[in-house]
C-alpha cells in the first residue's frame, strides 16, 4: 500500500535547517552544525541490559517481518527486514540478531545481520554488524562490519528510550571501516499513513554519515518502528514500509 506522508511547515523547515541548506540531494553536503566531535567512550555494563527488545518506537519481536519498497540512484529496490529468533554476545550483552536485505529484480544485492540490545533505561544499543555486500556475483564481508569491543568497535544508540527534539547522539563507532553514524532528533510532528491504511503521528530523525556523505531522514512510528527513510542531501534514495507480518 503506498504511504502518503503530509509534512507540517515547522517540520519542512526543521529538515532545512538540519540539511544545512543543501542545493541539491546529489551534492555533497557540509557537515551539520549539530555533529558531536571529539573522544567517545560509552559504558557497556551488562548488568544494565533487559532481554528484550521492546523501545516503542523501535520494538524488536522475534519472527517480525518489515517489508519496504523504495529507489536507490534511480534503480527500483526492496528491503526485508527480519527479526530473528537468534542472539550474539557481544560484550557480555545478549543482542538481538536482526537480518536485512536490499535486493534489485529479486537478488540479493547487500545483507546485513544487525545486532541490538535494550538498557534498562529503554534505549536501544546497537552493537555491531556483519555486513555483506555483492561483489563479482557474491556476497562477501563489508568493509564496514564492526563490532563492539573488536578492534576499536564501539556500540552506538540507534533509538533513545525517550527521544526529545534537538538530541544528537552516536548510532556507531568504528573508525577503520569508516562506522560513524550520528542521529538528531527532530520531533514528532508528521504524520504517516501506515500499512493497515491508519495515520499515525511519526518520530522523525536526521541521519549524518561523513564517510558518505549525506544527510538522511527517517519516520517511527509508536508499537511499529521504522516506516520511511529518506536521503535529503547527499543521494538519491528513499525507502518506504510496505508490509508488515509475524
Amino acid at each position: 500500500m503506498t504511504l502518503r506522508i503530509a509534512w507540517a511547515a515547522a517540520l519542512a523547515c526543521a529538515l532545512v535547517a538540519s540539511a544545512e541548506s543543501a542545493a541539491s540531494t546529489t551534492s555533497k553536503p557540509s557537515p551539520p552544525s549539530w555533529i558531536l566531535r571529539g573522544a567517545y567512550a560509552p559504558t557497556i555494563d551488562p548488568a544494565n541490559f533487559v532481554a528484550t527488545v521492546d523501545n516503542e518506537y523501535f520494538p524488536l519481536k522475534p519472527g517480525a517481518r518489515f517489508h519496504f519498497e523504495g529507489m536507490s540512484d534511480g534503480t527500483p529496490q526492496t528491503d526485508d527486514v527480519l527479526v530473528t529468533h537468534k542472539t550474539k554476545l557481544v560484550l557480555g550483552v545478549k543482542c538481538t540478531v536482526v537480518r536485512d536485505t536490499v535486493s534489485e529484480n529479486g537478488k540479493a544485492v547487500e545483507r546485513t545481520f544487525d545486532w541490538y540490545a535494550q538498557d534498562k533505561q529503554g534505549n536501544v544499543w546497537y552493537m555491531g554488524e556483519n555486513s555483506l555486500e555483492l561483489k563479482n556475483g557474491r556476497l562477501v564481508r563489508a568493509d564496514d562490519s564492526w563490532e563492539g569491543g573488536v578492534n576499536g568497535g564501539k556500540p552506538g544508540i540507534i533509538m533513545r528510550g525517550h527521544p526529545r527534539p534537538g538530541e544528537v547522539y552516536r548510532q556507531e563507532y568504528y573508525r577503520p571501516g569508516g562506522a560513524l553514524d550520528q542521529a538528531r532528533v527532530v520531533g514528532t510532528t508528521a504524520t504517516v499513513r501506515v500499512p493497515d491504511g491508519s495515520s499515525k503521528r511519526a518520530l522523525v530523525t536526521v541521519e549524518w554519515s561523513p564517510v558518505e556523505p549525506q544527510l538522511e531522514k527517517k519516520l517511527y512510528v509508536r508499537g511499529l518502528g521504522e516506516v520511511e527513510e529518506e536521503v535529503i542531501a547527499g543521494g538519491h534514495e528513499r525507502f518506504r514500509l510496505t508490509r508488515v507480518t509475524s
